[in-house]
């Protein structure tokens, strides 16, 4: 197990590069059955879900189209509560399918913002893939179809998430030592 030290915090490892590579496989793998004959529209949440989104479209076996939002609501190892979009969708939605790709659903707050913001613009469906879901933490009801990982209710750094910015580049997840 290795440690790592970001700022004032130190983390120790909880999934393995080769775990992750072998989850967003199978995630592309489902997600490009599931959506044959679609061309999916996969919409990634900026910052986190970057890494994960390029490595997962190398995977997707289908036509498909990638766009990119980002919305905030995490400051330092705490979410806000309060959701802000800061980079909108300039894409026709309109009797598209779409599929969000997340890093990380905990409280389920944004990713039902996002749901809300998304239905506006009549899409034909919406489904959430994301690499890791906390279920302890969900607040709302969502219904996550793709999911790699289910976690405890740990905080994380590695793989595009980030401690203050910090860390997004680790490629295997680390969880807080306490």
């Amino acid at each position: 197990m290795s440690i790592v030290k970001i700022k004032d915090k130190t983390f120790e490892t909880s999934i393995s590069a080769e775990e992750i590579a072998k989850r967003v496989k199978e995630l592309g793998q489902q997600l490009s059955k599931d959506f044959e004959g679609k061309n999916p529209l996969f919409l990634a949440v900026l910052n986190g879900s970057f890494i994960f989104a390029a490595d997962l479209m190398r995977e997707i076996t289908i036509p498909c189209e990638i766009s990119f939002v980002k919305l905030a609501s995490y400051q330092g190892t705490t979410s806000t509560g309060k959701i802000q979009e800061v980079i909108g969708i300039n894409e026709d939605l309109s009797g598209r399918t779409i599929v969000i790709v997340e890093d990380i659903v905990e409280s389920g707050l944004t990713m039902k913002r996002m749901i809300e913001t998304l239905g506006t613009r009549n899409p034909a469906s919406v489904h959430i893939c994301t690499l890791f879901v906390k279920p302890e933490k969900l607040q709302v009801d969502l219904n996550i179809e793709y999911s790699a990982f289910s976690i405890p209710n740990a905080f994380i750094v590695g793989y595009g998430l980030d401690y203050d910015q910090q860390g997004r580049q680790l490629k295997e997840v680390y969880s807080l030592k306490m």
